[in-house]
């Protein structure tokens, strides 16, 4: 996992080749214009998820785990905090792997929790366990999906 300024991205950039075109459309984009839903970056190797949810409490979040795809979580309104543990640590799935949506879920609670705020970005690697969506109120953010 990996917490940053958005305004600090070049040697984030560095760590994958999709990450700069990421970083790009982040930059160039105003997303209070675009509705909720899947905008195409790149075909399936690199796309972005606008999302609009009402926030949960620590003990409703659910740990997800993707295989083929990095995640850019980037909060638009309202300050998420985000669950993490690591994956090689799960022990319990609640939902095995779906190979088409790319997900799973664990019983299992996130040892620690970040908080992000607009601008910032939090990034999630197939080893990371993530547990998104814990906040207050109405979260809007986008998830950038970076095939791995």
């Amino acid at each position: 996992m990996i917490l940053a300024s958005l305004k600090e991205t070049k040697e984030i950039e560095k760590l994958n080749p999709l990450f700069a075109q990421a970083f790009q459309y982040i930059r160039e984009n105003d997303f209070s214009k675009k509705e909720d839903g899947r905008y195409d970056i790149e075909g399936d190797n690199l796309f972005a998820n606008i999302q609009t949810l009402n926030g949960k409490n620590p003990k409703e979040a659910t740990i997800e785990v993707h295989k083929k795809y990095i995640d850019i979580q980037i909060p638009l309104i309202g300050v998420e905090q985000i669950g993490w543990k690591p994956a090689a640590d799960l022990l319990e799935e609640s939902i095995p792997y779906d190979d088409e949506q790319d997900i799973a879920f664990y019983v299992d609670k996130p040892t620690s929790i970040a908080r992000i705020y607009p601008g910032q970005c939090a990034i999630f690697y197939p080893e990371d366990g993530h547990a998104p969506g814990i906040g207050e109120g109405l979260l809007r953010k986008i998830v950038i999906k970076i095939k791995r």
